[in-house]
Parts: C-alpha cells; sequence; structure tokens
C-alpha cells in the first residue's frame, strides 16, 4: 500500500476530528488521549468524545484535556438515542474537521493506526478508509472468545450478502475503526441503530471504499457491550437498510404467524378448545406484534406520534377487526371467484398486510394534529391515493439496491 514518507508527516495539513463515542470508559481516557496525540503529532487534529456515560467518564474527559496536547472536547447526551451509531452521528455533525475518524474508546483499536488512515485517504482514491480485521495484515483475536469470532465473522458475511455491490470492496463492513470524509456523507439521512454506523454510512452513501490492516487489541478495562439485544437490533437495522420498513413489519408479522402457531397448538394440546386457542394465539400475536413493531419498525415515529395508550388501543382495535373480517372474505372469494382456499387466503393475508401497514403508518404513528393542521394546507391535488403512494416509495423502497 503506498503511504507517505515518515519525514513528510510533519508537513500534512489536513485537519482531521477523531469522534470516540463513550459509555463507561474512564479508566481508558488518560491513556487514549495520550496515544492518540502522540500518533496524530504534526497534524492539526482534536478528539472530540461522545459520551453516554453515568461513571463520570465525561469529568474524566475534562480533566484530561486541561494540560493534553491537541485540543479535546466532550459532549455528554442525557439520552441514549441511536446508541453508540447515534453518538457517531451526533460527532460528525458537531466535529470542526469534515475528515473524522470514528474509533472506540476501549482501546480495542489501537491510535497508533491513525495516521495510517489518513496516508490513505490522501492518495485522493477514497472517501471512507476501514480498519480491517479480516484483510491481509489483520487479526481479530481481540474478539477474544471463539463464539464471538463466529458471529463477527457470520454477520460480515451476511451484511456483504444483503449488499453485495456497495459492500464489494470492503472485507469489514462492521468495523467501528475508520475514516470517513463527512462532506460526502447526507448526514440528516442518517438513522442509525446500535452499534455498527459504518454500515449506515455505506449503505445510505455511494462512497469509495479503501482499508487498511488492523490488529483488534484487547480489553483493556471494562466489559463489552456486546449482547443478545445488541444482536436483534443489528439484524433489524439491517432488515431496514435493505428493504425498508415495510420488509421489517413482514417479517414480524411472519414470526407473529409461527408464534400464533405455536400458541394454539400448545393449548389444544393442553386440552382447550380450539376456537378458544385460537383467539388466545391471536391475542397474544398482536400484542406482541405491536410491541415489536413500537421497538425495531416505527421507533423514529413514536416522538411525534399519539400516546402509547391510544397508539396501543388503535393497533389492537384495528388487528382485531382486520382478522374477524379476513376469513368471512376468503370464504366469499371461494364461493363467488370459484377459486381455491389455499389460493384465497394468500391473497387475503396480501391484501391484510399492506392494509395493516398502510393503517399503521398513516394512522396509529401519523404526527399528532396532521389530520387538522395538514388538511387546511394541502393543495386539493394532493388525494389520498397520491399519499399512499408516496408512503409507499418513502418506507418500502430505501436505501437498498433494488
Amino acid at each position: 500500500m503506498p503511504s507517505i514518507g515518515r519525514s513528510e508527516r510533519a508537513h500534512v495539513s489536513t485537519a482531521v476530528t477523531v469522534i470516540v463515542p463513550t459509555f463507561n470508559e474512564r479508566d481508558n481516557v488518560a491513556e487514549l488521549v495520550a496515544r492518540t496525540a502522540a500518533a496524530l503529532h504534526g497534524w492539526d487534529a482534536e478528539i472530540l468524545f461522545v459520551d453516554d456515560s453515568a461513571d463520570g467518564t465525561t469529568a474524566e474527559v475534562e480533566r484530561i484535556a486541561a494540560d493534553a496536547p491537541l485540543p479535546v472536547r466532550v459532549i455528554h447526551r442525557t439520552e441514549n438515542t441511536g446508541g453508540l451509531g447515534g453518538a457517531v452521528a451526533v460527532g460528525l455533525a458537531a466535529a470542526c474537521a469534515d475528515i473524522c475518524i470514528v474509533m472506540d474508546g476501549d482501546l480495542q483499536h489501537p491510535p497508533e493506526l491513525l495516521p495510517l488512515l489518513l496516508e490513505r485517504h490522501a492518495l485522493g482514491d477514497a472517501d471512507v478508509v476501514g480498519a480491517s480485521r479480516y484483510v491481509g495484515g489483520g487479526d481479530s483475536r481481540g474478539l477474544g472468545t471463539a463464539l464471538r469470532f463466529g458471529v463477527s465473522r457470520a454477520a460480515t458475511w451476511l451484511t456483504k450478502a444483503m449488499f453485495p455491490l456497495r459492500l464489494a470492496r470492503s472485507t469489514d463492513p462492521m468495523t467501528g475503526f475508520f475514516l470517513v470524509d463527512r462532506s460526502r456523507v447526507d448526514l440528516a439521512g442518517l438513522r442509525p441503530q446500535g452499534f455498527k454506523i459504518l454500515l449506515e454510512v455505506l449503505a445510505r452513501s455511494d462512497l469509495r471504499i479503501a482499508e487498511i490492516p488492523m490488529e483488534f487489541g484487547e480489553r483493556r478495562h471494562g466489559t463489552s457491550k456486546a449482547s443478545l439485544r445488541q444482536g436483534a437490533t443489528f439484524v433489524a437495522h439491517l432488515a431496514r437498510l435493505r428493504f425498508g420498513k415495510m420488509s421489517l413489519f413482514a417479517l414480524i408479522g411472519l414470526v407473529g404467524a409461527i408464534a400464533n402457531l405455536g400458541i394454539m397448538w400448545l393449548l389444544t394440546v393442553a386440552g382447550m378448545d380450539y376456537i378458544w386457542a385460537a383467539i388466545f394465539g391471536a391475542a397474544a400475536t398482536i400484542v406482541g406484534n405491536f410491541i415489536l413493531q413500537e421497538r425495531f419498525v416505527f421507533a423514529d415515529m413514536r416522538t411525534d406520534a399519539r400516546g402509547l395508550g391510544i397508539r396501543f388501543a388503535t393497533s389492537v382495535t384495528f388487528n382485531g377487526v382486520e382478522a374477524a373480517l379476513r376469513i368471512p372474505l376468503m370464504a366469499l372469494m371461494v364461493e363467488t371467484w370459484h377459486i381455491s382456499s389455499v389460493v384465497a387466503t394468500g391473497i387475503s393475508l396480501i391484501v391484510a398486510f399492506f392494509a395493516r401497514f398502510l393503517f399503521h403508518s398513516l394512522v396509529v404513528y401519523a404526527p399528532r394534529g396532521r389530520r387538522t393542521t395538514d388538511a387546511a394546507a394541502e393543495p386539493p391535488v394532493d388525494t389520498a391515493a397520491q399519499r399512499i403512494i408516496r408512503a409507499i416509495d418513502a418506507e418500502a423502497m430505501r436505501p437498498g439496491e433494488l
């Protein structure tokens, strides 16, 4: 890999902001600042911590900043919106430089690689430079257990399979250590959830990608933030990125259908009449689907929507009415159109899916007051059909490679 000679480094004038999202990383701050300052000697650099901690990390950053050899700032968030990815998005917006390097605060990302990221970007053929554990010379032993390594590799393969074009030149789209030219990213269009902010950036932007090898270090202090909950958030976020809300809505509906059948089977085996078993199964599924939709599909719309109780009541009522009407409609199709019950059931389920998605997107999670304030302002030509088409286009067709 071509690089800038060591004697030239002191003359590099590129301004850079190193963004460090932190969550209870107080014990790592002093060493991270010292090693970063040493690595970036000769560059016009600053370190920007975006802190979600409750262990005094913010106070520690402020203490270290007083005597640091380069500018050090900290933003403390009172709400952990979007997780680590949300913290990075805040850092990108607040950075003093357009060239930003994102790295974790646990020292598993070696600060000594910072000059190599800048040197690779200086070649001018990349908007993003990732530090990869899987390119030649990289090392992922810092992940620790074989299970964590296996999960990491599986997640990487899945991600590359979902975005085969945009991630064709990336061996490690899950890395949290990367350089990005902020001027090439639509910051307002980012919708980060969980750890994988680089995936969010690459999926929503058409960027040129380059990589350097990284030896992933061992954790020095603190504990890993990885969990089953973070894994579920990643899968949901990946589905939303690739297919949009409609497909994630469908995935939750599929999970609910399987759960419904399982509940019915358990209750009938236990001796309950199948009618009552179907009622209990449907009720449990409707409630469960609502909880999952709140968390993974419409989370970004909850703030402006009506209260939780109203959303729940509206959703449950609609689903209950839909379930009560679907079977008679299926029977009507069989009798009127003379088609098989299987085909009629399939048609009814497809129609019900679109009806549920549109109702939830346009009614359950509609911004408060939209129907009264917008109605007077909307031009007469903006019909309900046009709004439905726009909703489908906006929610179902972004930002994948369709």
